[in-house]
């Protein structure tokens, strides 16, 4: 369970989120594929991947900035890869991946126990 930080008059208070506050499945998918798969962080190194057709896919967050998107996009459809939009911040990607900082682009190469793979295809 993650926490949240809550203002309470002068300090912050940090609350556990309920049971009943579930990630959506984009979420969990893609922390089950950096748990249990390969994956590159970063948008150099997926502008690579994207090239020369090694990664799988790609999960983008959405306050990537348009034309780094569109560079990653137009590699992705050249060799004919999935690319994912994250609606999250890529501070948010950064967390779900389990990372202390931003990550803007993930280039996936192995999916593991997760369906990343299928959740593109749709």
């Amino acid at each position: 369970m993650e926490n949240e930080v809550v203002w309470k008059g002068r300090k912050y208070v940090q609350r556990r989120k309920k049971k009943k506050e579930k990630e959506d499945a984009l979420t969990r998918e893609i922390r089950l594929t950096v748990e249990t798969g390969k994956v590159v962080f970063g948008f150099r190194r997926a502008v690579l991947n994207a090239l020369f057709g090694k990664a799988k896919a790609f999960v983008v967050a959405a306050n990537v900035p348009q034309e780094m998107k569109d560079e990653v996009v137009r590699y992705a459809r050249l060799s004919s890869l999935p690319v994912i939009e994250f609606k999250g911040t890529s501070l948010e990607l950064g967390s779900v991946c389990g990372k202390p900082f931003p990550v803007a682009v993930l280039s996936v190469f192995d999916p593991g126990t997760s369906k990343l793979l299928e959740m593109a295809g749709e």
